[in-house]
C-alpha cells in the first residue's frame, strides 16, 4: 500500500507557496483562453481536417469533430473541478496524487511526459516544413527531408528562451500568434463560404465500405480482440475519423498546468479550459464544413499534407494558399510553446516532490518560472524534432493524452467521495454520470489505435516503472516524510 500514499489537497496546496518553488501568479482567463486556442489550433485544422474526410467520413468530417469535442468536453468538465479544487501545477499528475496514490500519479505524469515532449516535437517538424514551403529554403535547412532539421531546433530554441523569461511573455507572444491564425481560420471559413458547391456534399454520410486490409501490428485493438470489421465512411468512418481527429484537441488540459500561476484559478481556470474548448470546436466544425464544400472529399487533393490550400487551389485561388500558409506557421508556434510550457509545469511539480531530482524544480528568482526544468525540456524537444523522424510515433500523443483523461475522470468520482468536505468552486454536473461517460468515450477512442500504437504506449510505462523503483519511490518527498514519522497510515514504513 505504499505505492499508493497520497499526498493530501492541503499540502500540495501549501507547497506552491515554498520560497524556492513559489511560481508568479500572472495569468488572467483571458491568458488561459488564449494558451488552450493557441495549443489546440493547429494541427487539426491545417492538416487533418482534408485528410480524415478522404480517408474514413466524407463531408460527415463534420460530425467527428463534434464527436471529438464532445469527448473532450466531458473530460474537460472533469478537469476543471480539479483545477479549481487543486490550483497547483502539474495537472493530471497532481490530481492523480491526491486521489489514486503516488504510482498512479507517477504513471500520469511519465505518460504526460510523452504526450506533451513529443507532441511539441511533432509539431516543430511540421513548422518546419510549412517555413521551408513558404520561403522556399534549401531542403537541407528546415523541412521533412533535412536531418538534423534546423528549422525546427531553432523554433524549440528560441520558444525555450521564451518560457525561461517568463510565463507573462509567453501569454503575450501567444496573444499575438493567436490573433493571427484565428483571423487566418476566419478567413477561410468567410471567403469558403463564396465557393462552396451544393453538389459536394452529396452524400454527407457516404455509403459504409470495408476499410483496406489490416494485419498484425497495423490492425486496431478493437480488430484484434474482439474480431470486429472495420470499415470506412458510413457510422464508422466517422468514429474512426474521431479517433484521429482527436489529436487536434489535444493541449486543452495544459490550461489546468497553469493554474498555479493563475491570479484567480478557482474562477479563471474552468472559464479558460471550457472556454477555449468550446471556440476551437466550432472553429474546427466550421473549417471542416467549408473545405469539404469547397472540394469534393473524394478528389485526392484532400488527401495532402495542405488540405485548406489545395482546396483554395482548386477554386483559382493560388494567392490564398500564402495566407493560410502564414497562419500554419503561426498557429504551430503557439502549439509548439504551450505544449512545451506545460509539459514544464508537469516536469517541475513532479521534481518538487521529489521524483525526480528535487534540484530542477528551483524558480529563477527574477522570472519566476522553473527555468532549469524549461531549459531541459527544450534541449530534450530540440533533440527530438532535430533528429529523430516522428511521424509513426504521433499515434502515441492521443493514447497518452487519453489515458490521462481516463484516471481524471476516475479521480473526481473518488475525491467525491473520500473528500466530500473539500470547497469546489466549480463542480462536474451529474457525477458519477458525466465522469463515467468521459471514461467509457476515451476508452472507445484508444480501442480504435492500432497495436503497435498500444505495444509502443506499453513499453514507455515499462521504462517509467523502472524509473520510479530505481529513483523515485525511495526519494519521495511524501515517502521520506512518512519515514521521518516512523508510521505510514499506522504501519511501519518500508526501509
Amino acid at each position: 500500500m505504499h505505492l499508493f500514499r497520497m499526498k493530501s489537497v492541503e499540502r500540495s496546496i501549501a507547497e506552491t507557496d515554498e520560497p524556492e518553488h513559489r511560481l508568479k501568479k500572472e495569468l488572467s482567463a483571458w491568458d488561459l483562453t488564449v494558451f488552450g486556442v493557441g495549443v489546440m489550433v493547429g494541427t487539426g485544422i491545417f492538416v487533418l481536417t482534408g485528410e480524415q474526410a478522404y480517408v474514413n467520413a466524407g463531408p460527415a468530417i463534420v460530425i467527428s469533430f463534434i464527436l471529438a469535442g464532445i469527448t473532450c468536453g466531458l473530460a474537460a468538465l472533469c478537469y476543471a473541478e480539479f483545477a479549481s479544487t487543486v490550483p497547483v501545477a502539474g495537472s493530471a499528475y497532481t490530481f492523480s496524487y491526491a486521489t489514486l496514490g503516488e504510482l498512479v500519479a507517477w504513471i500520469i505524469g511519465w505518460d504526460l511526459v510523452l504526450e506533451l515532449a513529443l507532441g511539441a516535437a511533432v509539431v516543430a517538424r511540421g513548422w518546419s516544413a510549412y517555413l521551408q514551403s513558404l520561403f522556399d529554403l534549401p531542403t537541407w535547412l528546415a523541412g521533412d527531408e533535412a536531418i538534423p532539421d534546423f528549422g525546427a531546433i531553432a523554433i524549440v530554441l528560441a520558444l525555450t528562451a521564451v518560457g525561461v523569461l517568463g510565463t507573462k511573455l509567453s501569454g503575450r507572444i501567444t496573444s499575438i500568434l493567436v490573433v493571427v491564425k484565428v483571423a487566418v481560420v476566419t478567413f477561410v471559413i468567410v471567403a469558403g463560404l463564396f465557393f462552396i458547391k451544393a453538389s459536394n456534399y452529396k452524400p454527407f454520410i457516404p455509403d459504409s465500405k470495408p476499410a483496406p486490409e489490416a494485419s498484425g501490428l497495423d490492425s486496431t485493438l478493437l480488430q484484434t480482440v474482439f474480431g470486429v470489421d472495420p470499415t470506412v465512411f458510413g457510422v464508422y468512418g466517422i468514429i474512426a475519423a474521431a479517433s484521429v481527429v482527436f489529436f487536434a484537441y489535444i493541449g486543452f488540459d495544459i490550461v489546468a498546468t497553469s493554474a498555479e500561476e493563475t491570479k484567480n484559478p478557482q474562477r479563471d481556470v474552468p472559464r479558460g479550459i471550457l472556454g477555449s474548448l468550446a471556440i476551437v470546436t466550432v472553429l474546427y466544425a466550421a473549417v471542416a464544413f467549408v473545405v469539404t464544400g469547397m472540394l469534393k472529399y473524394s478528389d485526392e487533393r484532400m488527401n495532402t499534407a495542405a488540405p485548406l490550400a489545395e482546396a483554395f487551389r482548386a477554386n483559382d485561388l493560388g494567392w490564398a494558399s500564402k495566407i493560410i500558409s502564414v497562419g500554419a506557421v503561426a498557429g504551430l508556434t503557439t502549439v509548439v510553446l504551450v505544449l512545451m510550457l506545460g509539459q514544464a509545469r508537469v516536469l517541475f511539480a513532479m521534481s518538487r516532490d521529489g521524483l525526480l531530482p528535487v534540484g530542477l524544480a528551483r524558480v529563477h528568482p527574477r522570472f519566476g518560472t522553473p527555468y532549469r526544468i524549461t531549459i531541459v525540456t527544450g534541449l530534450f524537444v530540440a533533440a527530438l524534432a532535430g533528429f529523430v523522424p516522428l511521424s509513426e510515433l504521433s499515434k502515441l500523443v492521443s493514447i497518452g493524452t487519453l489515458f490521462a483523461f481516463v484516471l481524471v475522470s476516475v479521480g473526481v468520482i473518488i475525491l467525491r467521495r473520500t473528500r466530500a468536505d473539500l470547497h469546489r468552486p466549480f463542480r462536474v454536473p451529474g457525477v458519477p454520470l458525466i465522469p463515467a461517460l468521459s471514461v467509457a468515450a476515451c476508452l472507445w477512442l484508444m480501442v480504435n489505435l492500432s497495436v503497435e500504437t498500444w505495444i509502443r504506449f506499453l513499453i514507455w510505462l515499462l521504462i517509467g516503472f523502472v524509473v520510479y523503483f530505481t529513483y523515485g519511490y525511495r526519494r519521495s518527498r511524501l515517502g521520506r516524510g512518512l519515514r521521518q514519522a516512523g508510521a505510514d497510515e499506522g504501519a511501519a514504513p518500508p526501509e
